[in-house]
């Protein structure tokens, strides 16, 4: 008995319309097959595409915040960099001003008598390194630079701060200044002079300030009185002890207002100008002694008196 061939898979679709009629078709079924196939495959790819396409929002928005982020970082480093230039700016001024301190302390050394100001120690690191500084630790290390200046001049001040003391109290020890509150001129000068009591030269060892009888005669330093009362050719006179081995002689007076081994300060009232001793008219003898020997006491006086 004989087989049948078997008959292709067929598939029939019956398409009706509205408002009637029908249509019937048929389709084998390697072509429902690819219909089906296609439309699996046009699906994968809608959902595919969809999925990508909600990645790529994602990502944009992603990027957006990533930019706001990054415009915020910039708009934050370019603030720091101008503080950090403010920075530098300010520690460069601050360091120009202590340059001026340091000038100032130098001068104030040399007037102590100290030695120069020593500069500031090199600090070297290990593994040397060198070119400029980058960054914010730019500013940071000028201000160290500036902290160590500083530490270094306060230092320095420690130490001149006493020294400049004592130079201070030797300088108003010294006789420096005028004698008196007015001037009316010098009648007569250190040196040779003619004797104005006969014939002949004498020395003259000071000067003689032309003043009114009872005139106030002033210390010209501070110092103690060495000696008081009468001294011969001076009348009544007063011996000051300076510092550097001064002394100043006050002579001619009518009173006298201290006494021996009171300490006396620059300006203080020493008595009053009269005309006692060898004396032709009220006036004050003023002299000054260096280790005892006498000395011009006129590059002693006002600058300005000096140059009389």
């Amino acid at each position: 008995m004989k087989r049948q061939a078997r008959r292709p898979l067929r598939y029939t679709f019956l398409l009706a319309r509205s408002g009637g009629g029908s249509r019937a078709v048929s389709l084998p079924g390697w072509a429902v097959a690819l219909f089906l196939a296609l439309l699996t495959l046009w699906t994968g790819a809608n959902l595919y595409l969809w999925h990508k396409s909600r990645e790529a929002r994602t990502l944009e928005v992603r990027l957006q915040a990533l930019s706001q982020e990054a415009r915020r970082l910039s708009l934050a480093l370019e603030a720091e960099r101008a503080k950090n230039g403010a920075l530098s700016e300010e520690a460069r001024r601050t360091k120009k001003e202590l340059e001026e301190i340091k000038k100032a302390i130098e001068e104030l050394r040399r007037r102590a008598g100290l030695s120069p100001l020593n500069a500031l120690p090199v600090r070297y690191q290990e593994g040397g390194q060198g070119g400029g500084a980058i960054g914010p630790a730019e500013p940071l290390a000028e201000w160290a630079e500036v902290r160590a200046e500083a530490l270094d001049l306060r230092n320095q001040l420690k130490e001149v701060v006493p020294a400049m003391e004592r130079t201070l109290e030797v300088e108003r020890s010294l006789p420096r200044g005028l004698p008196l509150g007015g001037y009316q001129g010098i009648t007569s000068y250190f040196g040779m002079r003619k004797n104005p009591f006969g014939p002949g030269y004498e020395f003259h060892d000071g000067l003689d300030f032309a003043a009114p009888y009872g005139a106030p005669v002033y210390a010209t330093g501070s110092g103690v009185v060495a000696r008081t009362g009468w001294m011969g050719a001076y009348g009544l006179a007063v011996l000051l002890d300076h510092a550097e081995g001064y002394q100043s002689l006050y002579g001619h007076l009518s009173r006298i207002l201290v006494r021996p081994g009171q300490r006396v300060e620059k300006g203080q009232v020493l008595g009053y100008v009269g005309s006692t001793g060898r004396s032709t008219g009220p006036h004050l003898h003023y002299g000054v002694y260096r280790y005892g020997s006498p000395v011009d006491p006129r590059p002693y006086l006002d600058p300005l008196w000096a140059s009389r």
